[in-house]
């Protein structure tokens, strides 16, 4: 997910066996504190890390001497001058890091921001744009002290599910993957994710329980890949990222989570957008981290969490839930109570699980058949369940790997040189696993359903010359 002029806060929360804590501090909003108040705010609640999605020198002068570290960024649209022209990298390096440091400990740059979803195509010139930073670092001597990355979305991988057949996209592993990871290496850097176990849910809240979601208690998920039991999404989505990283042989290389989140607040279709469970799914993140802070592929990766966002921001575009996923107000009176240090965690109880929100009661299994709001059809006669064409392609990948991972759907046609695999692409993938699903579910209501991603039809669906099942 995009976050434009955002600044991300690192907690200093790192306990023996445990990871450390961010949170996303956004400014596309026009009620918000002054860059001043902001620092005071992030001081008074022991906050020692400062990402900064941009270099704006008013938030930088605030945070000189706070003694709070300081990730600065390289927008999106400043890729292709960087990738170009060296000049432009070290000019900027100049005016928006070596200008300010040490005063304003800069530790990080983030190149760019889920460039691979940027609609301006900016791929291309992600990696270029990283090298000559970092040759700009070397040149004020700033190389050791700084690291440079970039925040890749979960999209940016072919497979999430089950995690341990995580991929990266084909398309990007030569051109982008490869030769990013290999500077990341070289430079003792690290690999940025944004994950959103939220729109996954959002989108699947048929499939998914709200206790997976929420790292509530619940049976759990056996990747059978691994043969490893994960108990809530954040875990599984992150080891599909390791699982990527190994694939390519590049194990050493770590990852820090710059952005994760539940909204407090959402449009009536947005499943499980409540302040109930933004307060679980954060409060439960932190205290797993702070507690337990790798996966169950990685046990020891002890990770760095981002969690979106400290402030609800009133002007960003989208759904309501876009607006609401702040920890805080504008005027800094908490939206929810969640531990944001050691000692707010040893007095934290996360509430039962509610009701309402499409998820599941307590202890139930992380799959789930029926939401409300299903399309509801009878089981006599012939019907199909596809995919909506003009489903958002981000919603509709996440609901195809779920088909075909916690919903038991039968992907395997569809997977590449067996029968239903053409036409390769994502609609018709989609359609058949969701068919599948949708017809092992004895086509009952609100099994074809996907978060809004697909219909019931009457017809029997034709991509190239595949035959789509009637019944089990």
């Amino acid at each position: 997910m995009h976050r434009f002029i955002v600044l991300t806060i690192l907690l200093s929360l790192t306990l023996a066996d445990g990871g450390s804590i961010g949170v996303n501090y956004g400014r596309i909003a026009n009620n918000l504190p002054s860059a001043v108040k902001v620092v005071h705010l992030l001081k008074s609640q022991g906050l020692t890390r400062v990402k900064v999605y941009d270099t704006d020198p008013a938030v930088l002068r605030a945070l000189s001497g706070s003694g709070i570290r300081v990730t600065v960024d390289l927008p999106n649209q400043q890729l292709f001058a960087a990738a170009k022209a060296p000049s432009f990298a070290s000019s900027w390096v100049e005016r928006n890091v070596a200008a300010y440091y040490p005063h304003t400990q800069i530790e990080a740059i983030a190149v760019g921001n889920e460039v691979f979803v940027d609609p301006h195509n900016t791929t291309k010139f992600l990696v270029p744009a990283m090298k000559n930073i970092q040759k700009a670092l070397t040149k004020h001597n700033l190389d050791k002290d700084i690291k440079v990355s970039s925040p890749i979305a979960l999209s940016a991988l072919a497979n999430s599910y089950p995690s341990s057949a995580g991929s990266f996209r084909p398309e990007l592993v030569e051109p982008v993957f490869k030769p990013m990871l290999d500077f990341l290496r070289e430079t003792g850097s690290y690999l940025m994710v944004n994950v959103y176990p939220f729109f996954a849910y959002e989108s699947n809240a048929d499939v998914i329980s709200l206790d997976y979601a929420l790292f509530r208690d619940n049976p759990g998920v056996v990747d059978p890949g691994n043969g490893l039991r994960y108990y809530n999404l954040f875990d599984a989505q992150i080891d599909a990222v390791f699982s990527a990283l190994s694939a390519l042989k590049y194990d050493d290389v770590k990852i820090v989570v710059t952005e994760t989140g539940w909204p407090s607040k959402g449009d009536s279709n947005e499943v499980g957008a409540s302040v109930d469970n933004a307060a679980a799914y954060n409060g439960n993140l932190v205290r797993k981290i702070l507690t337990a802070g790798g996966t169950p592929l990685r046990p020891k990766a002890d990770l760095i969490v981002f969690l979106f966002a400290l402030f609800n921001e009133n002007q960003k575009p989208g759904p309501t839930s876009e607006r609401n996923f702040g920890l805080f107000y504008p005027d800094e009176r908490r939206v929810y109570n969640v531990p944001l240090t050691t000692e707010e965690l040893k007095d934290y109880h996360d509430r039962p699980a509610p009701v309402s929100g499409g998820g599941q009661q307590k202890g139930t299994p992380a799959p789930a058949p029926v939401v409300s709001g299903g399309v509801s059809k009878s089981t006599t006669g012939n019907t199909w369940c596809v995919a909506n064409p003009d489903a958002d392609k981000v919603k509709l990948q996440a609901a195809l790997d779920f088909a075909c991972g916690e919903g038991g759907a039968d992907c395997r046609p569809i997977q590449r040189g067996s029968t239903c695999y053409d036409p390769n692409t994502l609609v018709a993938h989609a359609s058949f696993a969701f068919n599948s699903y949708y017809q092992k579910q004895s086509r009952k209501g609100g099994s074809c359903y996907f978060g809004g991603t697909s219909y019931v039809v009457t017809q029997e669906p034709k991509y190239g010359s595949c035959e789509f099942p009637t019944g089990y």
